[in-house]
């Protein structure tokens, strides 16, 4: 009983300033292969995630298709790339994952958007910001290919597992927690 309540404290003094949201595409959005289409994201400003990486997954089938390994998200950077669909499966249930990969941290997801069959009648925005990278996926899911494409590494180097603040927060909390215990049994 007396650990989780130092999580549940740990939670509430930890600063809440980390966020991430899919921006596009929004929800019910139709892509369809041969067209390219822009990734966008907002995410909290200072949180010390410096890269992450995107995969596209669907909710009918299993599998995964990595597109995007160490896309920058510095507060400098911008905030979007473009996705040049090729022979991928249509469907209606596909949603975009941005993660760590390697560390297995889900920064967040997009809402649910369907691809169409080459020259089908699309709805949401087409537009692409011509100063991004553009991505070409290709093929149905497949976890064991390749990311479609790399990004180099960053000058800050690979995503904290915990960000920002809350490092020290958690870590004055746990340890307020620890020490509790032990002048608990001792007393």
């Amino acid at each position: 009983m007396f650990f989780p309540a130092c999580l549940a404290l740990a939670a509430l003094i930890s600063p809440a300033s980390a966020y991430f949201k899919a921006t596009a595409p929004q929800l019910h959005d139709q892509w369809a292969n041969g067209e390219a289409r822009t990734v966008s994201w907002t995410k909290g400003a200072h949180d010390g995630v410096t890269s992450f990486d995107i995969e596209m997954s669907r909710l009918s089938t299993d599998g995964l298709t990595l597109i995007a390994k160490n896309v920058p998200s510095a507060d400098s950077s911008p905030k979007s790339i473009n996705i040049l669909l090729q022979d991928v499966p249509p469907g209606d249930d596909y949603f975009l994952l941005f993660l760590n990969s390697t560390h297995g941290v889900m920064y967040g997801t997009s809402p649910r958007f369907s691809i169409l069959p080459a020259g089908g009648s699309t709805n949401g925005s087409t537009a692409t910001n011509p100063k991004v990278a553009t991505v070409t996926v290709s093929g149905a899911p497949n976890p064991t290919q390749a990311f479609a494409t790399t990004f180099p590494v960053t000058s800050g180097g690979t995503p904290r597992l915990i960000v920002g603040g809350r490092r020290w927060s958690v870590a004055t909390a746990l340890s307020g927690c620890i020490l509790g215990a032990v002048w608990t049994l001792l007393w």
